[in-house]
């Protein structure tokens, strides 16, 4: 079996493709032969040494995979061979908050990850993908999908009809932005390329913000929201941007903290959430159930999750520098195996 190992702090140089051994699967397991895996942000946080991981050796990277399980361990009966099957981000956290306890070992941090050809797994650290999707856009489910589903309908509890600002045009912010407008939501999304809000538009954008042209971009979401602002911001910024995006945010407002691709460091103002009753929520993926809801709003709305660029396995260093890069629109994918 092939797979590709990754040291944290040690660069996308020191991805590695590796032969071992195919394991057996214990009891409760599974064993899935891998189609495609998706990558994030986090996954460069890996390479770099930002993420925080448990130990400094070597590690099977990335968290998002689809496939098929070919094989059953003893006592697994939640799937059947030949079922279709994306990872959950953490193998143990399946339904309720999260706790240090079911957020442990996520997939390829501190435990094996699935850039590999096959993974070994328990079976309820998996969910059924929809089957309108083909294996790369469903492999963007696990992370960035189960993310803007959190953010969206579990921390903030939006209705049909309320707002949400998404900041740039990563894989997070464009899938909240198809299942907003899926779920009647008024949407609006910032980047600062005209070329990319254009694709926004697209897809069911509500409104575009060039920040750029804007640099005070939170005075052009108040413009468009008559002053109010929006009832929720997917806040993938981080320090850059933390500030501006509470002041987009309506009272009551939810700020969904999702990541921080200007570093984590920075000073907001506290006056500014207490006076309006904002809310900072910390989005740390979600469970097995989220995947579950997710592929079955998905399902019934025939939503196709954007992928950018697909790789062939032995790309994969490439594909790390291209989603390094900022270029992409939606998510980056590496193809494991064919899809049959």
């Amino acid at each position: 079996m092939k797979a590709f190992s990754i040291r944290s702090g040690a660069g996308i140089g020191s991805l590695q493709s590796f032969e071992r051994a195919a394991a057996a699967p214990g009891p409760g397991q599974v064993r899935v032969k891998v189609r495609a895996v998706s990558l994030n942000f986090r996954d460069l946080m890996v390479a770099d040494g930002s993420y925080l991981t448990d130990g400094d050796g070597p590690v099977i990277p990335a968290s998002d995979a689809v496939g098929q399980i070919v094989e059953l361990g003893a006592g697994a009966s939640r799937w059947r061979v030949g079922d279709r099957v994306a990872t959950s981000f953490f193998p143990y956290w399946h339904q309720g908050a999260v706790t240090p306890h079911n957020s442990r070992d996520p997939f390829g941090a501190s435990a094996d990850g699935v850039l590999a050809e096959e993974i070994v797994v328990d079976e309820d650290s998996l969910f059924a993908v929809p089957e309108h999707l083909d294996d790369a856009q469903a492999a963007t489910l696990t992370c960035a999908g189960v993310t803007a589903w959190n953010a969206l309908f579990v921390e903030a509890k939006l209705q049909p009809g309320q707002s949400v600002l998404l900041l740039g045009t990563g894989g997070v912010s464009i899938w909240g932005l198809q299942l907003a407008k899926a779920a009647g939501l008024e949407t609006i999304i910032t980047s600062s390329s005209d070329e990319k809000l254009e694709r926004a538009k697209a897809l069911g954008a509500s409104a575009t913000i060039n920040y750029r042209t804007h640099p005070e971009w939170q005075e052009q979401v108040r413009k468009l929201t008559g002053g109010r602002g929006v009832d929720a911001v997917l806040e993938v910024g981080g320090k850059g941007t933390l500030q501006r995006s509470i002041d987009a945010a309506a009272m009551n407002g939810t700020i969904a903290i999702i990541g921080g691709v200007s570093g984590f460091a920075g000073q907001f103002d506290p006056i500014s959430l207490i006076m309006g009753a904002k809310r900072l929520s910390g989005i740390f993926v979600g469970s097995s159930g989220m995947g579950e809801d997710l592929s079955r709003f998905v399902a019934v709305n025939k939503i196709v999750p954007v992928v950018d660029r697909v790789f062939d396995f032995e790309q994969a260093p490439a594909a790390y520098e291209y989603l390094k890069s900022g270029a992409h629109f939606g998510k980056v994918v590496i193809r494991v195996a064919a899809q049959s």
